[in-house]
């Protein structure tokens, strides 16, 4: 490092920036970054470039055909992230600065940590000198020792090799494959866009196979013996038990000792065993239970879900605020259960502070019992990645709002706990033998709560019910034996808790041993990313929540169906991001070169587009059925294909896809038997912009939107409808009529009134007390989430003006400058049928 120039540190966050300084010491704070006599430290936000292809290869949207694909590029530019440009304007300059002749990576220690920075010299074309601290733990001794241990620029090129690979791979196989896939889909006519991706598709397989499997699943009958026995010291409860059974691989999953799938059996053994001695067998044995690991993001992600309903996505966001905003939290976009091993003392720290704020009894319970000492299972470096466990920090919370809250407090009992001893147990195992069938009865009785007593769980009220006690020799007596009928159910639908379970084990799914160990620990995705992998199908509408359940569409079996069908069934499965990974393994320890793993992913996209070149023909073969309900023009079977719904007998059909939405067959059904469905969301025009809308089949029996138009001409039947208030246009009464409020004098031949007001208004459901309010007091209250056409979130109220035209009115805010501040108000499209018939006509 030259005596004369600076080095500038860059960190990957502006916390970090500031742990460094203050661990350093020596800084003087200057804007948005650091200086002392022999540095300047600043900070990136996370990502600040991403690639863009080159001007002369690219492919404009209106024009994703598959005579213009693949897209290959052989080389890839780069350009600022809106959100971060000022940032990345202040990198710059201060990379620039001719005082500065060196500089060092200070951003996560990890392959996107790498990729950040490396993306970031690349951009400002510095030829300066770099090195790379390495930290595995933020305390003040561990960022010293780092900067005593730079690594050399030449020890992070496979690093940075690695990441960049898996960077432009993933840019060339999701934006190929997705380009490949909506022109495929768009032949037709009008604009399909199918989305694909290496970690997207496999995890959307994940969930169309359970759907499938519920769709298949078929009940069958089985039956229990329930026996109840009298000992001298009361009664007890046992349960019949086939005691050969043993579970083997691959066996069917409904099969359980306790089960019998023959009733004549059942009833053999009841009428056997009934009023018949039974001979007593009892074993009670000791058992201990140590406390849940530290959390990891998905761990944490998948707990909280379970147990408050946080979406991963709101898991992220609270853990994150709570890490940025509050300081209470260590980072949390960890897939690390461990913590460092020279980080026992911060650990104390943290106790002692927690023994002061609300953790007495369990803070100062450790540090009495001296409990902080080397574990393997707590304080390991080689269970640490990029980042260890997220813990409270030595900083106590103050203003947190509920969930912050909830979710610090669950992450603190799990820092306590994994201090404290083991559970304690006895469980007892009792089988009465009667006729020779055996009855078995279990019992758990907590003996000493160890961690548990961290979530209030005390030896007294807390374990299974006991069980009354036996004398060596004992013979009970058979009471009853109650034959209880059952029948199997289908796998459980996936929730956002098992749903991040599936991916983080997706690597126990991949065959090839190779592959399989590649994936170890990684699963589909990063905990840092999974949260969005979902949010991002669900916004794709291949998946909808239903309370908790995770429901996988229409549009997602078709993509799983076209993806198959046309011969590429591996962007479904794990095994890419098996081979991805391994690959990139090798490339981290320089035993594979870039230029080679390149050319294997860019022969995978020609592969891609090439299948969807070739492929002969306008359907795709299918496990498609017929719908229950006939055809409405000469009654025949109507079967789903993959473009349609046909008649078998006559011309009638139905597309499947209208404005970019997929019908399921289920709406198809409804679309037939009633001439009309809706008002359904998620149609877009070719403009992107979401709408809703009514579908009707037209007297040529061809669907089409109905946006209400037609409604006006004729008489409209309000007779089974309540009003919602006064027309603020003329005397009449506003009533709920498909994807529009309307006053009942604006319909028949004879309508004299023209206020109409959508259902739904740039994206967002207005409901019908929100009208009342409307109409009631010339004002909603504020509503959220309204969608900009740019697809921007606002919040607004809707308010009537003088003419009776609805439109927006925004919240008042503090000027910037003094100056009188004015209510800024817009005429709201609070009629969206113009746009949206023009979207129609579009699609």
């Amino acid at each position: 490092m030259s005596v004369m120039g600076k080095a500038l540190i860059i960190a990957e966050k502006p916390s970090v920036a500031t742990d460094i300084s203050k661990a350093m010491g020596g800084f003087t704070k200057k804007d948005d970054y650091f200086e002392s006599d022999q540095f300047v430290l600043s900070s990136a936000v996370g990502h600040l470039l991403e690639l863009v292809v080159p001007d002369q290869f690219e492919i404009k949207r209106g024009k994703w055909k598959l005579e213009n694909l693949p897209v290959i590029p052989d080389h890839f530019d780069l350009k600022p992230m809106p959100k971060t440009e000022s940032r990345l304007k202040q990198l710059l300059k201060l990379i620039k600065r001719k005082d500065v002749d060196s500089l060092i990576n200070a951003c996560d220690a990890g392959r996107e940590g790498e990729l950040i920075f490396r993306y970031l010299v690349q951009f400002s074309k510095s030829t300066k000198p770099i090195q790379r601290l390495w930290l595995q733990s933020m305390t003040p001794t561990a960022i010293r020792d780092g900067f005593q241990k730079l690594r050399s620029d030449n020890e992070m090129i496979p690093l940075a090799n690695a990441a960049i690979c898996r960077s432009e791979a993933d840019w060339l196989v999701g934006i190929n494959g997705t380009r490949a896939m909506t022109a495929f889909n768009s032949k037709e006519g009008g604009f399909q866009k199918t989305t694909v991706g290496r970690v997207q598709t496999p995890t959307l397989a994940i969930v169309v196979g359970r759907e499938d499997k519920i769709q298949a699943f078929k009940p069958r009958d089985y039956w229990e013996l329930h026996g109840t026995f009298q000992c001298a010291a009361g009664e007890y409860v046992g349960r019949w038990f086939d005691e050969s059974f043993q579970r083997k691989k691959d066996q069917d999953v409904d099969l359980r000792p306790e089960r019998i799938w023959e009733k004549a059996k059942a009833e053999a053994i009841q009428g056997q065993t009934q009023g018949k001695p039974g001979a007593i067998e009892e074993v009670s044995k000791p058992s201990s239970q140590l406390s849940p690991l530290l959390f990891d993001l998905t761990s944490l992600q998948r707990e909280a879900n379970s147990r408050f309903g946080f979406s991963a996505k709101q898991t992220l966001q609270i853990a994150q605020a709570l890490y940025e905003r509050h300081k209470v939290l260590t980072y949390p976009r960890t897939d690390s259960r461990a913590l460092p091993e020279d980080f026992m003392s911060t650990v104390k720290t943290t106790l002692g502070n927690l023994e002061n704020n609300g953790y007495q009894g369990h803070a100062g319970e450790i540090l009495k019992q001296n409990w902080v000492g080397p574990n393997k299972r707590i304080f390991n470096n080689a269970k640490i990645s990029d980042h260890y466990a997220i813990i409270p920090t030595s900083e106590m919370p103050k203003k947190l709002n509920d969930a912050e809250e909830k979710l610090y407090d669950f992450v603190t009992r799990r820092f306590l706990a994994v201090f404290f001893p083991a559970a304690e147990f006895r469980i007892t195992t009792r089988i009465t033998r009667v006729e020779g069938e055996p009855f078995k009865t279990e019992g758990k009785v907590l003996v000493k709560p160890g961690w548990l007593s961290v979530y209030g769980k005390q030896a007294q009220g807390d374990s299974d019910p006991q069980i009354v006690p036996v004398v060596p020799n004992e013979v009970a007596q058979t009471r009853e034996v109650e034959l209880k009928d059952f029948v199997t159910k289908p796998p459980a639908r996936f929730s956002e808790a098992t749903l991040l379970s599936a991916m983080e084990g997706a690597g126990k799914l991949v065959e090839e041993e190779e592959l399989r160990e590649a994936m170890s620990g990684k699963g589909l995705g990063t905990p840092a990313t999974r949260a969005a992998i979902i949010e991002g199908l669900l916004t794709e509408q291949y998946i909808v929540r239903q309370g908790r359940e995770l429901i996988s569409t229409a549009k997602a079996k078709a993509l799983m169906q076209l993806l198959n069908g046309l011969g590429i069934p591996e962007l479904c499965s794990a095994e890419l991001t098996g081979e991805w990974e391994f690959k990139l393994k090798e490339i981290e320890q320089n035993r594979l070169v870039r230029p080679q793993f390149m050319t294997m992913i860019s022969d995978m996209t020609r592969t891609i587009v090439g299948k969807a070149q070739q492929f002969e023909g306008d359907t795709v073969e299918g496990a498609f059925e017929s719908l229950k309900t006939p055809c409405p023009k000469c009654g025949g079977e109507v079967q789903e294909t993959y473009r349609k719904f046909n008649c078998k007998s006559c011309d009638f059909a139905i597309w499947k896809t209208m404005g970019g939405r997929i019908f399921e067959p289920q709406e198809a059904e409804e679309l037939i038997t009633n001439g009309k469905i809706g008002p359904l969301e998620g149609f877009r025009s070719r403009l992107g912009r979401a709408f809703s809308a009514e579908i009707k089949l037209n007297g040529e029996l061809k669907a089409e939107f109905d946006f209400g138009q037609d409604a006006i001409k004729e008489e409209v039947d309000f007779s089974d409808k309540t009003p919602l208030g006064k027309c603020p246009k003329c005397s009449g009464k506003v009533y709920e009529h498909g994807t529009s409020y309307i006053c009942d004098h604006a319909t028949g031949e004879n309508g004299v009134c023209d206020f109409r007001s959508g259902t739904t208004i740039l994206q967002r459901k207005i409901t019908e007390e929100e009208m009342k309010s409307l109409l009631n007091t010339g004002r909603t209250p504020l509503l959220k989430k309204f969608i900009s056409k740019k697809g921007r979130p606002f919040n607004a109220f809707l308010v009537v003006d003088g003419k009776g035209k609805v439109g927006f009115e925004f919240e008042q805010r503090e000027p910037k400058k003094p100056a009188a501040s004015k209510t800024k108000t817009a005429a709201a499209s609070a009629t969206p049928a113009k746009a949206s018939a023009q979207s129609a006509k579009s699609s």
